[in-house]
């Protein structure tokens, strides 16, 4: 499995590639992980808490799940942004 940056390439993995790709950063590239994290916009304190408060479902899933999340409200929000720039034809010059 690829392990680079493209953060285009890691928001279109399933989840399934995804557990596997943080899987294999956690165990030979931790610095990475925590360098993609960072990318994608995951609050550390939000993963601390993750890690902290969550004892029954594995590391991989939790991170997977908050970068799952981050991920679809940088598109919601990328989205609304859109619609409130949105110019009609008729206005354009």
């Amino acid at each position: 499995m690829n392990t680079s940056l493209d953060i285009l390439q890691i928001e279109n993995y399933t989840k399934e590639d995804l557990l596997k790709f943080i899987n294999n950063l956690i165990h030979h590239d931790f610095e990475k992980l925590v360098f993609l994290l960072y990318r994608i916009d995951v609050a550390e304190e939000k993963i601390k808490n993750l890690l902290s408060n969550n004892h029954t479902t594995n590391v991989e899933e939790l991170i997977a799940n908050a970068i799952i999340e981050r991920v679809m409200e940088k598109k919601i929000s990328k989205e609304k942004y859109k619609q409130q720039n949105h110019i009609s034809e008729e206005e354009k010059w």
